[in-house]
C-alpha cells in the first residue's frame, strides 16, 4: 500500500491518504486497447441502404449478336439515358456492390472481468509519469502522481475558479498546450476544430463541478462511478493526466479488481 499527499486547492499540503489497491494493478496495454475498441463500437451509428436502390429502372439485356456486352441496358430511345447500362453494380447510377446493412450487428461484446481489468489497469497507469508525458502532457518532474486534491474542488461552480485551481497545482504548461492547439485549429471562416485534451478530473460527486466539464477547452469532469477506459485512454493511447478528489479515492476502495495473485496465474 502506497501513501500520497492530499493537496488543498491553494496548492498547500493538507494530509496524506493511503491509495486503494486498484493502483497496484499491472499495466496491461493490450487488454486496455481491446476493451477500448469494444466500448467504442457502441458510439457507432447503424448504416443501411434501400434494398432496391439503383435497381428501380426498366432495363433488360439485348442478348448477343449486336457487338455489345450482354449487360442490362435501359429501355427506350430518344433520350440520353436510353441504351445505357443500368440496374447492376459498377455502372453509372447503378446499385452498390456490397452496401452496408442496417440489420448487421456492429456492437462488440466484452467479458466483464476483462472490462474490469482494463479499467483498473488504466486507473493505475495514471501514476506513471512516463506514460503521461508520452501522450503529450507537459508536467513538472517534481509533481507527485497521482494528484489528489481535497473535496473543496467538488464545490467549484465557476470556470475561472477551476482554472485558477489548475494553475495553482502547477498545470500551467499543460493548459497552455491546449490553448495553442485551439488557436492553431481555427479555420479561415472562424470555426474551431477539436482542441487537445488536457486534465481529467475525477470526483465522487459531480452535481456541481460536473457542469464545468465543457467550460474549459480540454478539461473533462467525471464521477468515479461513470468513468471508463474511453475517458482515461482517449484514442486507446496512454494515458490522460488525471486529478482525483479525496472522495474519488475513497470511492475507488469499492472497486474490486483482479488481485495480483490471479494475474500472475493467468500470465503463467
Amino acid at each position: 500500500m502506497s501513501i500520497t499527499t492530499i493537496l488543498e486547492i491553494d496548492g498547500s499540503n493538507k494530509s496524506t491518504i493511503t491509495l486503494p489497491s486498484v493502483f497496484e494493478t499491472p499495466y496491461r496495454p493490450e487488454v486496455i486497447q481491446k476493451v477500448y475498441n469494444h466500448l467504442n463500437s457502441y458510439t457507432f451509428q447503424r448504416q443501411g441502404r434501400y434494398p432496391a436502390a439503383g435497381q428501380m429502372v426498366s432495363a433488360e439485356s439485348r442478348n448477343t449478336g449486336l457487338g455489345i456486352a450482354r449487360i442490362a441496358r435501359a429501355r427506350g430511345e430518344g433520350f440520353p439515358r436510353a441504351g445505357q447500362a443500368a440496374g447492376v453494380a459498377s455502372v453509372r447510377h447503378g446499385r452498390l456492390a456490397h452496401p452496408p446493412l442496417s440489420w448487421k450487428n456492429i456492437y462488440k461484446k466484452v467479458n466483464k472481468k476483462e472490462k474490469l481489468l482494463a479499467l483498473c489497469s488504466a486507473i493505475a497507469a495514471t501514476t506513471n509519469s512516463e506514460l503521461i508525458k508520452r501522450r503529450g502532457h507537459k508536467i513538472k518532474d517534481t509533481l507527485q502522481l497521482p494528484i489528489v486534491v481535497s473535496n473543496e474542488i467538488e464545490s467549484v461552480v465557476k470556470s475561472k475558479d477551476l482554472e485558477k485551481i489548475l494553475l495553482t497545482l502547477g498545470l500551467e504548461d499543460d493548459l497552455k498546450r491546449t490553448f495553442i492547439r485551439r488557436n492553431k485549429s481555427i479555420h479561415k471562416n472562424g470555426t474551431n476544430r477539436r482542441s487537445a485534451l488536457s486534465v481529467l478530473i475525477l470526483v465522487g460527486d459531480d452535481k456541481r463541478i460536473g457542469r464545468l466539464g465543457n467550460s474549459l477547452p480540454g478539461i473533462t469532469v467525471k464521477s468515479v462511478k461513470s468513468v471508463s477506459v474511453l475517458d482515461l485512454f482517449p484514442g486507446s493511447k496512454p494515458v490522460r493526466l488525471t486529478i482525483f478528489s479525496e472522495n474519488a479515492i475513497k470511492e475507488l476502495n469499492n472497486l474490486k479488481c483482479i488481485s495480483n495473485t490471479i494475474f500472475e496465474m493467468i500470465r503463467q
